[in-house]
């Protein structure tokens, strides 16, 4: 995960940014992954990391799946699927492991999608079965998924969001929504910036992050501040905000994204923010990465 925070300094930090991000903004590919972290279901004792990656191109929407074994770092299964090139928008795939059965069940025949994105937001069901035994469930028709599969509820409790990456397209604002902690609601984030003076003079281009309409961060001089940190508070969770629009304002005539990172802390609500840069970033319950690629 190429996009966590790599180098600490006096001013900020710097958000590196991932090798295929050119080409998804030269080509339009709008690409959103989660990774999930599940725990031990079916007859498997050692908890599972599925990466579930929706993708939209000029040919269509796909999704791939991917399961992983956290322990032993060994892939499990490896699958795409491309509903939208064919008739059915439902469907199933199984493999064998060696703890076990796993199944992929779909049904994406009435799914909604916010703003034509990839990713589904209501009228679906994704579900991974681990050995007869649900391990991931996504979606909003939970009845019909579990009726379908036959999957029992996990006795170890559902799966968790723990890493989310989406590539965002726009002139001056760009909005997504996530969920910052298991428990917490939906957020919508907007992020404003007039990135158009590759020199600006004081008083210049700023950026400006919302949550639901309110601002949570501001950063004026963006000339100088251009990489940075801070933390703000949602749900009474500690929220590190990093950012680096380097590219915006010194990026020339090629397709030019900004990185930002919106990482919870495990720390409790007690704790409070500090405003300035911390040498070590916290341990993360759940982080977003948002490539920001501005359009002309």
């Amino acid at each position: 995960m190429r996009e966590f925070p790599s180098c600490f300094g006096e001013s900020g930090v710097q958000v590196a940014d991932s090798s295929g991000g050119g080409a998804t903004g030269k080509h339009g590919q709008n690409l959103v992954t989660c990774v999930y972290r599940t725990p031990p279901a079916g007859r498997r004792r050692r908890p599972c990391s599925i990466t579930v990656a929706w993708s939209k191109t000029m040919t269509g929407r796909s999704f791939s799946l991917q399961i992983e074994d956290t322990a032993a770092g060994d892939c499990l299964w490896k699958i795409d699927i491309k509903p939208w090139l064919f008739s059915g928008k439902k469907g199933s795939k199984s493999t064998a492991a060696e703890d076990g059965k796993i199944e992929l069940f779909w049904d994406l025949s009435a799914a909604k999608f916010a703003g034509g994105g990839p990713e589904p937001l209501s009228g679906f069901y994704l579900a991974v079965v681990f050995d007869a035994e649900m391990a991931l469930l996504l979606g909003d028709r939970n009845k019909e998924a579990y009726r379908r599969t036959g999957g029992a509820t996990p006795t170890s409790g559902a799966a968790a969001c723990v890493w989310k990456k989406e590539h965002l397209f726009g002139k001056r604002v760009f909005s997504t929504a996530a969920r910052f902690s298991a428990a917490g609601q939906p957020h919508e984030i907007a992020i404003e910036c007039d990135a158009a003076a590759a020199q600006p003079p004081v008083g210049g281009p700023s950026l400006e992050i919302r949550i639901d309409r309110r601002r949570a961060v501001e950063v004026k001089r963006l000339a100088w501040k251009f990489r940075g940190n801070q933390t703000i508070l949602v749900d009474g969770v500690p929220v590190e905000v990093f950012w680096d629009v380097h590219r915006w304002l010194f990026g020339g005539g090629a397709p030019a994204n900004a990185v930002f990172m919106f990482q919870s802390s495990t720390a409790g609500a007690a704790e409070k923010p500090s405003p300035l840069p911390e040498k070590k970033p916290r341990a993360a319950a759940f982080s977003l990465v948002l490539h920001a690629w501005r359009t002309e």
